[in-house]
Formats: C-alpha cells, sequence, structure tokens
C-alpha cells in the first residue's frame, strides 16, 4: 500500500555518529478487525474495522524495511509520526532498564495493589538513578524548543474539558 507514496528522508534526533534519518511514508488504511466472515472455503476472514489508522513506513538505509500502525489522529504530519515511531525506542530502553537493573520482573505478590506498589517504587528509583547519571555526565537542560510529540501532548492538555486540577503539595499514600 506504501509503494505509491511519497518516500521523504526525515530525521529525529542527532547520534552519536551524527543526524539519525531515513526514509518515511505512510497512509491511512482500515486495520482488518471487524466482523467475521466465513469463506467458501471454510476460512474465517476479519472484515474491515470502522476506523481508519495511520500506517507508517520505514526504509533505511541497510534496505531493511519496517512497518507500524499508528492510531494517531488523520491530520498528523509525516514528521510527528516519524518522531512517535522513533521514541519507541526509548521506551524499550527504560523498560529493559527497569527489569534488569531494578527488578521490576521480579514481582512475586498476588495482588494488584502489591504490583502496581513494586511498579511505582522501581520507577521512582529509575528516575533518581536517572537524574544521577545526567549530572554525572555533565549535561545541561535542553533548549526550550519543543518536539511535534510535546506539541502534540500540549494540545491535548490544553483542552479546557481534559484537564484536571490535583493539589501539588500532597503525595498519594502507599
Amino acid at each position: 500500500m506504501l509503494e505509491g507514496e511519497k518516500w521523504r528522508k526525515l530525521s529525529w534526533r542527532r547520534g552519536t555518529k551524527g543526524r539519525l534519518s531515513c526514509r518515511f511514508a505512510a497512509t491511512r488504511v482500515r486495520i482488518a478487525d471487524g466482523h467475521k466472515h466465513r469463506m467458501a472455503d471454510g476460512r474465517v476472514q476479519a472484515m474491515p474495522g470502522d476506523e481508519e489508522v495511520w500506517l507508517i513506513g520505514e526504509r533505511r538505509a541497510t534496505r531493511e524495511r519496517k512497518y507500524y500502525a499508528s492510531n494517531l489522529p488523520a491530520d498528523t504530519s509525516l514528521k510527528a509520526l516519524a518522531a512517535a515511531v522513533k521514541a519507541r525506542w526509548i521506551c524499550e530502553q527504560a523498560h529493559q532498564q527497569l527489569k534488569e537493573e531494578l527488578g521490576l520482573d521480579h514481582f512475586e505478590g498476588r495482588s494488584w495493589t502489591g504490583l502496581h506498589r513494586h511498579a511505582l517504587m522501581t520507577m521512582i528509583a529509575y528516575a533518581f538513578l536517572q537524574s544521577r547519571r545526567l549530572k554525572a555526565a555533565g549535561r545541561k537542560k535542553k533548549s526550550p524548543r519543543t518536539t511535534p510529540a510535546t506539541d502534540h501532548a500540549n494540545r491535548q492538555a490544553s483542552h479546557p474539558r481534559r484537564i484536571r486540577e490535583t493539589p501539588t503539595n500532597t503525595m498519594p499514600s502507599l
């Protein structure tokens, strides 16, 4: 479906070897998650669903191709889609560190409350260690320039019906 689309070379961040970039294309599609339909030969096939999603393609310099699906709004730019796809790597790295270094996967309790407390304490420890790592590396605050992902989050947060005020001087009880 993406063969006829225009592939654009986009850069999403600066890495240790310079700007990271590759080619991206995207189109709106309907995923086959609708009602099931029995075919004449007995197979069952899902029909297209009601909502459209983004089908995002990535062509790397190594000729490797990757494809992603996203439920971001229809007016999302290709650059914002690429940034969202590439932000996933950072999340995966953080999750791996939470499991390997801080024991997120070592919970042996039997309640949701216990699991949530364990996950919360693990994430607090991760945030503390990350702040120490950044301080030790001597990194300064990033420029106040916002990314497309934060622009989208700010746009959603500014919607008056979605804002929920909470006191800032109280801590949740554990």
